[in-house]
């Protein structure tokens, strides 16, 4: 807001979410906080609260009201915000990543995947939620340790295995809920 006349200002170019939702530069957030200022923003920027001003000001509103929900659940989920973070520290996650892990892991992956392709597989689908949760809170772990010693090259290679993992979370969605 304009500190003089009130009005609503437009949103900055490339706003740092970190700053915008008042948290601190890290991969550990204050979900809690991260909430309430979700909550407060929301309520002062809401298109709804400026019905009766300028388009001018009921378009910043729109465009605030959708930065600060993609702020929050950029942060809000630890695979996001990690690669929020990546990329403020002008690293990328390949686009195909297969040759960067080992064949291990890609043998696991492999193995879920045809698990979950299997017909009538319905009594395995909670066994593979509870795997694919577990791994995600393994790997959620890693990529928090790769943050605070400040090893990107590591996070980036955690955070490359749990995109792997949030794939197989959405394909265990849509098979559990078919359309």
């Amino acid at each position: 807001f304009c500190p003089a006349c009130r009005s609503l200002q437009p949103p900055g170019p490339r706003p740092d979410l970190f700053c915008l939702m008042a948290c601190d530069r890290s991969f550990r957030v204050d979900v809690q906080q991260l909430r309430r200022r979700f909550r407060s923003l929301q309520r002062a920027l809401h298109p709804d609260r400026f019905g009766q001003r300028t388009p001018t000001e009921r378009l910043y509103s729109e465009q605030h009201s959708v930065l600060v929900n993609k702020a929050y659940q950029t942060l809000l989920h630890p695979l996001s915000r990690g690669l929020y973070l990546l990329e403020l520290n002008g690293i990328q996650l390949a686009q195909e990543t297969d040759s960067d892990a080992d064949s291990e892991f890609l043998m696991e992956i492999m193995e879920i995947n045809e698990k979950l392709a299997e017909p009538n597989n319905e009594c395995h689908l909670e066994e593979i939620e509870t795997l694919i949760k577990a791994k995600q809170e393994q790997l959620t772990k890693e990529v928090t340790t790769a943050f605070e010693r400040d090893d990107l090259q590591e996070a980036k290679k955690v955070l490359a295995k749990m995109k792997y993992f949030a794939n197989l979370e959405d394909k265990l969605r849509n098979k559990k809920t078919p359309s």
